[in-house]
């Protein structure tokens, strides 16, 4: 099976402090700002861009930003912002944004316009992610969360409209009004630029992605949700009349890699358990405000969270799927088992991850593109 391989990126804060668990209660919304510094961050974002802007020349397919607000675990509440510091300096790779968070926003034709400016100026390299954002953005953004999924649609079919229907034209929505529709720049790639759908499993997201053949992305959860996401997104396809490509199913986990299965394991412990304990850390009322999410996918993702942030040790987070880590020949040969079992065609590493320092991100980069991307070309 071959695979598009994609980098995907974070922009975690490394620096909490080691007596974290002990003072605070949520790396999340409440966490005060007083622990960022500017003059580290000023550093630390310089050297993500070098990350994945060396990404490319390694050879990834693409490059993934992403939206999180008020948080250590992800420096990047506008990635749009970031997709356009890499515009210029990369030529090839797909700059894909998983995703612009629409329910957060009370103007999404802005969205419309900065996606079609970034498509212009790449040359039609962008890739459109469109999320309704993690529970906790709704406390950070002071959105109704019981609103999230009618704002989602209706941000959506606005986005959709005024980059395929000639302006300008009267939008009247519930939560959207606009009397001008009318953006500039239209975006280069027709109709639109390639629309996916990162999420978490929810089974209304599934359904809705795979009725408008949208590609699907599953983030890090244990290998038994991925499969049964893939094969409800399948399910959903067939009902919709068509049979879903494996290049309309991905996965998003962390990987690590090293010469062998020993040193991976010892290197990627301490910063692993950094990104699930410590950056993951939020109370359940913070992850999954009333409303966000209907009854069943609620009780679900409520005891995959429970388990995902601070219950699991390093082994069994491995051992579940959340982490491919080994030697090359370790990684590759997992990495091609979950994907003939799974069918899927897009995979995006999370190769930095947590507190993962400079030299090993770069070696981990360096040994995935050599030595295991090759296997799947």
């Amino acid at each position: 099976m071959t695979l598009d391989f994609y980098f995907f990126h974070l922009m975690p804060w490394p620096h909490l402090p080691e007596d974290f668990d002990e003072h605070y209660d949520s790396a999340w919304v409440t966490v005060p700002n007083r622990l960022y510094d500017p003059v580290r961050g000023h550093d630390l974002y310089n050297r993500y861009l070098d990350e994945l802007e060396y990404a490319e020349a390694l050879g990834f397919d693409g490059l993934c930003v992403n939206e999180h607000h008020q948080n250590a675990y992800g420096n990047m509440p506008s990635p749009n912002l970031v997709a356009a510091t890499l515009a210029r300096r990369t030529s090839r790779a797909r700059l894909a944004i998983l995703g612009n968070a629409l329910p957060l926003r009370d103007h999404p034709l802005r969205v419309a316009e900065e996606v079609a400016m970034l498509d212009v100026i790449t040359g039609g390299r962008v890739i459109h992610g469109i999320v309704r954002g993690l529970g906790a953005e709704y406390h950070s953004n002071t959105v109704n969360p019981v609103h999230s999924r009618e704002r989602f649609q209706e941000a959506h079919d606005l986005i959709i409209r005024a980059w395929t229907e000639p302006g300008p034209f009267r939008f009247d929505g519930k939560h959207y009004r606009f009397r001008y529709v009318n953006p500039w720049p239209r975006p280069l790639q027709q109709p639109h630029p390639p629309i996916w759908v990162p999420g978490t499993g929810s089974p209304e997201t599934i359904t809705w992605a795979a009725e408008r053949r949208y590609p699907y992305l599953q983030v890090y959860s244990p290998v038994k949700t991925i499969a049964k996401a893939f094969d409800d997104y399948r399910a959903a396809a067939r009902a919709a009349g068509y049979t879903a490509s494996p290049k309309q199913l991905g996965w998003m986990t962390l990987v690590y890699v090293a010469d062998t299965d020993a040193q991976a394991w010892k290197e990627a412990e301490p910063h692993a358990l950094y990104l699930f304990h410590k950056l993951s850390k939020r109370p359940l009322e913070i992850y999954l405000p009333p409303g966000y999410l209907s009854l069943d996918p609620l009780v679900t993702q409520a005891r995959v969270d429970k388990v995902k942030s601070r219950q699991r040790s390093f082994g069994e987070l491995v051992e579940d799927g959340f982490i491919i880590l080994g030697s090359p020949a370790t990684v590759t040969e997992r990495l091609r088992t979950h994907a003939r079992e799974m069918e899927f065609g897009i995979f995006c590493a999370l190769l930095q991850f947590g507190s993962l320092p400079a030299d090993l991100t770069r070696r981990n980069l360096e040994l995935f593109a050599k030595e295991v991307m090759p296997s799947f070309r």
